[in-house]
């Protein structure tokens, strides 16, 4: 097994087994909604679907990235999760490309358009690899092994710094990520992996001509952490909790909502969380960590999971008395205000 195949499974392993990766910091339940005792609107009439990427989906919520590499297990968890979003008609994006770069063996966990033909996929490398020897070409074979609609550059300066063999040069970034958003003939969506995005951040993307981001802020899964298992010092653990939570993210990017659209991930954990995060700002919601037990059994308990969401969603819809997710988005008078 390849070093970065291991890197994937010592990942899962920490998600699984360590219960205090998930850091619950996520700040949704310090949002309170307004509870409409006349919705003045039927159930059956809530439309939960939405737009993303000019291709229609079921309602605002992304599988988002997890893994992929050399190992069979891996290839099976992609599998599953691409089966699901094709039968929930949901969007997927993918772990880290990086894997099939280095290692061809890797490349088929990501062949993911033959059990998802209808649904936009997102492909994955990190930003900082621009900085190592990465550009184009490297980009364009993780668009191609997935026939992608998008490219997901993540962002992850902490968990690179606390990664053993963590790549920590994130200097004049930018400049090459306009280099490259220029050369690609689809958008890239910048993305941070779990301590948020800051206004300077968003401001440096959209000089870069990024104008689709990922908060994914801190309060979820925490990467400090898990790193930390790989590392023989504390420093991830000192930094567990460092960042922007996903609600103050979101917050921060209001003045750009007509410049840009953002995507909330980090610490959604149901359908109200889903809701309020579409109120505050985002267009799409990204959902991980609790997916991946259900992507390790079968692709029917991955859809049974979506579908869950999805009635939570709808479900908060018709309390809010909103009909359409438009009705959400940046409505903040279905807030009750501190």
């Amino acid at each position: 097994m390849s070093k970065i195949t291991q890197r994937k499974q010592d990942h899962i392993d920490a998600v699984l087994n360590d219960p205090l990766v998930e850091r619950k910091q996520s700040e949704f339940d310090t949002l309170h909604l307004m509870h409409r005792a006349m919705p003045e609107i039927n159930f059956s009439d809530v439309d939960s679907s939405s737009i993303f990427l000019g291709s229609p989906i079921s309602f605002p919520f992304l599988i988002a990235s997890m893994t992929g590499g050399a190992a069979q297990n891996l290839q099976h968890i992609n599998q599953n999760l691409a089966e699901a979003a094709e039968i929930c008609q949901v969007p997927m994006a993918v772990g880290s490309q990086r894997a099939m770069i280095m290692d061809k063996a890797a490349t088929e966990s990501f062949n993911l358009r033959q059990y998802a033909p209808n649904v936009p996929l997102i492909a994955n490398i990190g930003a900082v690899q621009l900085n190592y020897g990465f550009g184009f070409d490297e980009a364009q074979r993780a668009i191609d092994a997935l026939q992608a609609n998008a490219l997901y550059l993540h962002l992850n300066p902490l968990q690179e710094l606390i990664q053993p063999e963590g790549d920590t040069n994130f200097a004049q970034l930018a400049e090459k990520i306009n280099q490259l958003s220029e050369k690609l003939d689809v958008p890239i969506i910048l993305k941070e992996v779990g301590s948020g995005l800051s206004p300077a951040d968003i401001e440096l993307g959209l000089q870069a001509g990024i104008r689709w981001f990922d908060v994914a802020g801190r309060g979820g899964t925490s990467w400090s952490r898990i790193e930390a298992h790989r590392s023989e010092n504390d420093l991830g653990i000192l930094f567990q909790d460092w960042g922007l939570t996903t609600v103050q993210s979101l917050q921060y990017a209001k003045p750009y909502q007509s410049r840009a659209q953002f995507i909330a991930s980090g610490g959604i954990r149901n359908g109200i969380d889903m809701a309020k995060s579409v109120i505050i700002g985002g267009r799409l919601c990204g959902v991980a960590a609790p997916l991946l037990s259900a992507a390790m059994q079968s692709t029917d308990a991955v859809v049974q999971t979506i579908e869950q969401f999805k009635q939570e969603f709808a479900t908060a819809q018709f309390l809010l008395g909103a009909s359409t997710v438009d009705a959400l988005h940046l409505n903040d008078s279905l807030l009750i205000k501190p």
